[in-house]
């Protein structure tokens, strides 16, 4: 650097040269945290099995269902729904029940996933798809647990898109939700017949 011979000592002239042979990689490394919005979103951290009912069910006596095998779908206005059931719950249909008399034995359990129901027209028919999750339905067969309920314990756990957080159904939700075991007893009365079971096992 003949110009600056006069105003950069050679131990300056060296160090700027070292600096100017390490520009690619300082670039790189800005370049890398210049980009913050490329990163994946924050998702919630929300441990879902942690929730409970009051005086009712807890998410965490569910856990795993998100594989268990499914029972039969349903679509019921804007909502598709997929209804699905533990080993126990599927070895009793399978069994007959209910069609056999016999009851759902202790330790039975569903779940119905409801998500809201939109028209994907990019699929040959525009058929009906899930969108964004709503809910999770929950039923357990525990007689002595829930005798005064017909042997069935209830919980609704509703879903935010946003958040990505579970919460407790409640009274301002549609349908409402009590605070207990027994939500959804009275509506499943109309199926005692059926041990309160309204699905029925999808032929497949």
């Amino acid at each position: 650097m003949p110009a600056w011979q006069s105003s950069i000592s050679d131990t300056d002239t060296w160090k700027l040269a070292r600096f100017i042979h390490n520009l690619p990689r300082l670039g790189a490394a800005s370049a890398a945290t210049a980009v913050p919005s490329q990163a994946p979103p924050v998702t919630s951290t929300q441990d879902k099995y942690a929730l409970k009912i009051q005086n009712g069910l807890a998410f965490s006596e569910f856990r795993g269902y998100e594989s268990w095998q499914v029972i039969s779908i349903s679509h019921n206005g804007g909502a598709l729904a997929a209804i699905v059931g533990n080993p126990a719950m599927i070895n009793a249909y399978k069994a007959g029940t209910p069609g056999n008399g016999k009851p759902f034995p202790d330790g039975a359990k569903m779940a119905k996933i409801h998500w809201n129901a939109k028209v994907n027209a990019g699929e040959p028919g525009a058929p009906t798809v899930p969108g964004p999750q709503h809910d999770v339905d929950l039923m357990v067969k525990n007689s002595k647990r829930f005798a005064d309920s017909g042997g069935w314990g209830y919980g609704v756990f509703e879903y935010d898109a946003a958040s990505d957080m579970f919460r407790p159904g409640n009274l301002n939700d549609k349908p409402p939700q009590a605070n207990d075991a027994k939500c959804g007893f009275a509506c499943h009365t109309a199926v005692k017949t059926k041990d309160y079971v309204f699905t029925d096992y999808g032929h497949r």
